[in-house]
């Protein structure tokens, strides 16, 4: 059984997004089976493609915030920021020996669905409608004359 499993719940409606929470969901479950088989060198190599994609996402889904003009995407880019010092401090121990994984596995899935129910949803209906504005087609001088 999966450590997390992805619920309807954790959909924000935009599905890009959703599949990046998802693939973000299948890195904590490897990174909880690899720390099932005591594999050190399983975590090492899960935990650093996890924080690498998890960059990537918050990068896309910031530019996404912006694009839509989100008004609290500073707000959430701190949140964002916070959380991969935190990831970081995670990673320095690792390498330093701690067992940190039990741990490591506990706060992510802890932050990442809080994160995804509460902060992502706040600016998903902005994205979603600049999202749907961008898809339809422009009204105006082209519309007047050709249309």
């Amino acid at each position: 059984m999966a450590l997390i499993e992805w619920t309807s719940d954790l959909d924000t409606g935009i599905q890009v997004i959703d599949n990046q929470h998802q693939r973000i969901v299948e890195y904590i479950n490897k990174l909880a089976h690899a720390q099932a088989h005591h594999s050190r060198e399983e975590v090492a190599e899960v935990l650093d493609e996890l924080v690498d994609y998890t960059l990537s996402h918050f990068a896309f889904e910031e530019s996404l915030m912006e694009d839509a003009g989100y008004a609290f995407v500073n707000a959430h880019k701190k949140v964002h920021q916070l959380f991969v010092k935190r990831v970081a401090d995670y990673q320095q121990r690792f390498k330093l020996g701690e067992q940190i994984e039990e741990e490591l596995i506990n706060t992510l899935r802890a932050w990442l669905i809080n994160h995804i129910k509460n902060d992502d949803q706040d600016y998903s209906d902005d994205v979603r409608q600049k999202m749907q504005q961008a898809g339809k087609p422009k009204r105006g001088l082209f519309k007047r004359l050709f249309g």
